[in-house]
């Protein structure tokens, strides 16, 4: 758990998409506990794993923020005394390697894992303040100075008398996930150390300009996928301190938060243990539910003011298919109540207009049909070439990327997506960064789940492809995919459509399992199969592909479940 402040101040109406306007004279860093069910069983397990720590036993990522903590629920000294001790080795790590001429542990991966780092010595700086000595103060504050000194200033970053100039990755965009860690860094120790040049640079600069970029992806989700995109957990507990530490809610400045808990509700598949594959997925290729899921949707859910949001955050928190944290140094997140049972969406079909991402289902059933369609903005370098990509599940994935049977989970290319390939003399046309496609939704039942799409695609080729728009049309669980396209003369189209399993080819139809493919147009249609483990075996662990070769500028291909 994180701060908690009871100042509050007033937002200017037409300021609050894009400044902070006021700040406490005197910024602090505390933790409320007021809302940590002690009797819980999230609490003790939290508890236990904190014990086990303090008696040598410390699993796997423990923190001194995990120390800390749990102080604040019970105030032990040796909590305390363990918090200390870890941040102390932490800072004298770094001394010793900048002793040597060497980079300390925080500037690893371009600061990546500054956020936690740093929030770590903040956090036992504030909460432990009476374990810590004068000369330890000494010490920390000018190894954290200096990390967020190097953070926002690349080219003058250095550590001792050594520069060390780094790229300066994210550093201005707030639609990555390295961004969030910087500011992380910056915000904990700013108000542990009441800096008011760090938060003046966040006042002034990197808050708004999170407010603003975030005020514009109407729909919520992130523009990186759902891999990366989970670093919206570090997003929404940066909004948490900021509003308990000043009274300054930037997570409703816009419907980013709300719609961020509709988005993964309806990207969650029906048998609530799997989410939509979008964009690359480098922790585990196949999208499972996981903590850092459970914690953005628990982070969402603590900033929200709607409360029907809140109540479709715990329907989805308490059925998913880990209704508690299954790893150790997650534990401290499942404090955050989960509400009530709560209730799913009314509706069954989210179209997620900034992203790009519509999401349709038959029903909120674990039986249900599931679609998923893409659309929008490429900008961003964990998203992948999957622009008019469709999605289909049901049970399990019925025509899905390759890449989640990929060893690497960061197979971004066409050939993996199922979308138009684009070829021209055997070489295949990429789809362009940064590009805009559209998407303009003709039906939307949401009764039944109905629904019709048509998305214009051109905008994603340079070269070669002319134009290229394509329809989906979603109606009892039937999809039919329906595409036009003018191509240079050396330029040819072939449709693909990824699958988890060998298909069986019969003419103009393939059966996969218990999807049947039936190409409709072209008349001269050729249909043949891509075993990928026969193009490397140590990154293709299984998946085929079905290619729709003909003459003329159209596609028609209708996708269903036989009945069972």
């Amino acid at each position: 758990m994180y701060s908690s402040f009871a100042m509050r101040c007033t937002l200017a109406t037409a300021m609050v998409l894009f400044a902070v306007v006021c700040m406490p004279a005197h910024a602090e860093l505390k933790i409320d506990t007021s809302g940590v069910d002690q009797k819980s069983k999230a609490f003790q397990r939290f508890h236990n794993y904190v014990d086990a720590a303090v008696n040598g036993s410390p699993g796997y990522g423990f923190s001194a923020t995990d120390a800390a903590t749990l102080y604040q629920l019970t105030p032990k000294p040796k909590y305390c005394e363990l918090a200390v001790r870890l941040v102390q080795t932490q800072v004298d790590d770094a001394d010793k390697a900048i002793a040597q001429g060497q980079r300390p542990a925080v500037a690893g991966d371009s600061y990546l894992e500054s956020g936690p780092m740093i929030s770590d010595l903040a956090l036992t700086w504030e909460v432990c303040r009476a374990s810590i000595t004068d000369a330890q103060r000494a010490q920390w504050s000018k190894y954290a100075e200096q990390t967020i000194h190097n953070i926002w200033n690349p080219k003058a970053a250095k550590w001792g008398e050594r520069a060390f100039e780094w790229t300066g990755w994210s550093i201005d965009n707030p639609g990555n996930n390295y961004y969030y860690s910087f500011v992380e860094a910056t915000m904990f120790w700013a108000l542990a150390s009441n800096s008011e040049q760090w938060l003046k640079l966040l006042r002034e600069d990197k808050l708004p300009a999170l407010t603003a970029y975030f005020g514009k992806l109407s729909g919520g989700g992130s523009l990186e996928g759902t891999g990366y995109g989970a670093a919206h957990m570090r997003l929404f507990a940066i909004y948490r301190v900021w509003r308990d530490s000043t009274g300054e809610d930037l997570a409703n400045a816009n419907s980013h938060v709300d719609d961020s808990i509709r988005f993964w509700v309806h990207a969650t598949m029906p048998t609530l243990d799997r989410f939509a594959p979008i964009g690359d997925q480098s922790r585990v290729s196949i999208p499972e539910i996981y903590d850092y899921h459970r914690r953005l949707v628990l982070e969402a859910r603590a900033l929200s003011k709607n409360e029907e949001v809140r109540a479709m955050a715990s329907w989805w928190l308490h059925h998913i298919s880990i209704p508690e944290m299954t790893s150790g140094f997650n534990l401290r997140h499942d404090l955050l109540p989960a509400g009530d049972d709560g209730h799913p969406p009314t509706d069954r079909i989210y179209w997620a207009k900034g992203t790009g991402h519509v999401f349709a289902r038959t029903d909120w059933n674990r039986n249900a049909i599931w679609l998923g369609f893409n659309a929008g903005p490429y900008v961003e370098s964990h998203a992948h070439q999957d622009q008019g990509g469709f999605t289909l599940f049901s049970g399990d994935w019925l025509a899905v990327t390759e890449n989640i049977w990929s060893h690497s989970g960061i197979q971004q290319g066409t050939e993996v997506h199922n979308v138009l390939r684009f070829e021209r003399n055997g070489t295949i046309i990429r789809q362009r960064e940064p590009s805009t496609s559209s998407m303009k939704i003709t039906r939307m039942d949401q009764a039944n789940g109905s629904l019709q799409a048509t998305a214009d695609l051109s905008p994603a080729y340079s070269s070669g492809v002319k134009s290229w728009q394509r329809e989906v049309d979603f109606s009892l669980g039937k999809l039919i995919v329906h595409d036009s396209f003018t191509t240079d003369a050396d330029t040819q189209a072939v449709f693909q459509i990824n699958v988890p399993v060998k298909p069986v080819l019969e003419g103009h139809e393939a059966r996969v399992g218990k999807l049947h493919v039936k190409v409709l147009k072209p008349a001269d249609a050729v249909l043949s199969t891509l075993d990928f483990s026969s193009l490397d075996k140590g990154e293709f662990r299984s998946g085929w592909r079905i290619d729709v070769r003909g003459s003329g500028n159209e596609f028609q291909v209708e996708l269903a479940q036989d009945a069972p």
